[in-house]
């Protein structure tokens, strides 16, 4: 019975200290009278939250809603500011001067916000550098400075990368990946290099906070940084094709199932159909039947099909092709093969028709469309 009574004193006192609020408190040395305003720095505005005068004696305190995700908030006197994020933190603890609030400062409550305060002094040091150059600066005065700027961004980003892998879903990851200079961003998901970093973090927030403003929003931003490169990387293949006068197709040189290397261009003058399919796939056999068909009826007249297999199984594919009359080829890497990304390969079967000049003819049609094709090419 005394347990039982126990358990229940225990639990009400818990009850009663889950208020769903957060407090911020603390002192701002030399700050006596002034006003102190806390804010939350939302995704797509700043609201103010709540105002105070700090007591003569430096003090000051601030008691507000807890937000049902992490989120992002500052205090701000005068034009001074200091960011911090509330998580599952209940009291977020702040010694600061008033000469310098923004940049000399303590803050206990949770890692990330110790971690947010060093991205906050690096970037501060960086976007001083940067506010360094201006107009009518001669030439070799902006290089060093220029020199010096990414040298710091540099120097940043090695302390950042730490912080953002470490742990992805918290508050200063999400913070590191976020922050500018000059309105540009530090990490950006439009960098290659930067990208994995963005992308951890787009990939952590998306898995546990799925509904969450700020995880949609990095999640479009990485995805869409992914598709921009793909396209672009598409459209310079395709002019890559464009402009090789010698074939008018980017050549491929892959091992057949005799481990013998078998080049595309060595088929040039015949009418070739490039042939990207897998025979993991359900349809490969009715597929594989067509195609035996269309061979066995233009072969002798100077038509090849050279068939690149995409499938994961090399044994597999080794057994499916012993018998089959054509070329047929595969990368270490099935796939995974660079060729299929060069020929812009986003489904399967995918094939290119190629002509005795070596010209890409068509692509992706119907089969009783590329049998007219052939016909006519041969």
């Amino acid at each position: 019975m005394k347990k039982l009574v126990f358990f229940l004193i225990i639990s009400i006192f818990a009850s009663c200290n889950r208020t769903g609020n957060f407090k911020v408190e603390g002192t701002i040395e030399g700050g006596a009278g002034e006003m102190i305003y806390l804010e939350h720095n939302g995704l797509a505005k700043i609201t103010l939250l709540d105002s105070t005068r700090v007591k003569d004696d430096g003090r000051f305190r601030f008691r507000a809603k807890s937000p049902v995700y992490p989120d992002f908030y500052r205090l701000k006197v005068g034009s001074k500011q200091i960011h911090f994020a509330v998580d599952s933190t209940e009291t977020i603890g702040i010694t600061a001067s008033y000469d310098n609030f923004s940049t000399e400062y303590t803050i206990t409550g949770s890692a990330s916000n110790t971690d947010i305060q060093l991205l906050r002094k690096s970037a501060a040091e960086i976007q001083r550098k940067a506010n360094q150059i201006i107009k009518g600066m001669n030439d070799a005065e902006r290089e060093k400075l220029v020199t010096e700027l990414l040298s710091l961004i540099e120097k940043h980003k090695e302390m950042a990368r730490p912080i953002i892998l470490k742990n992805p879903r918290s508050t200063a990851a999400y913070f590191a990946v976020f922050q500018k200079i000059n309105d540009s961003y530090i990490f950006s998901p439009y960098v290659k290099e930067d990208r994995p970093y963005c992308a951890a973090v787009a990939t952590s927030y998306n898995t546990y906070m799925p509904d969450y403003d700020r995880s949609k929003n990095l999640y479009a931003l990485v995805m869409d940084a992914i598709k921009t490169e793909r396209q672009a990387r598409q459209q310079a293949n395709w002019k890559e094709i464009a402009e090789n006068a010698a074939t008018g197709f980017i050549d491929i040189e892959l091992p057949d199932n005799k481990n013998t290397n078998r080049k595309l261009s060595d088929l040039t003058g015949k009418v070739i159909l490039l042939d990207f399919s897998a025979f993991e796939s359900r349809e490969s056999v009715q597929y594989t039947f067509a195609l035996r068909e269309i061979y066995n009826k233009y072969a002798s007249r100077g038509f090849e099909i050279y068939q690149v297999s995409l499938d994961r199984n090399k044994m597999l594919w080794e057994n499916a092709v012993e018998n089959l009359p054509w070329v047929c080829v595969r990368a270490t890497n099935g796939p995974n093969t660079v060729y299929a990304t060069t020929y812009n390969v986003t489904s399967i079967p995918s094939y290119f028709l190629i002509d005795r000049q070596g010209d890409i003819v068509g692509r992706d049609m119907n089969l009783q469309t590329l049998e007219k094709e052939i016909e006519k090419r041969l």
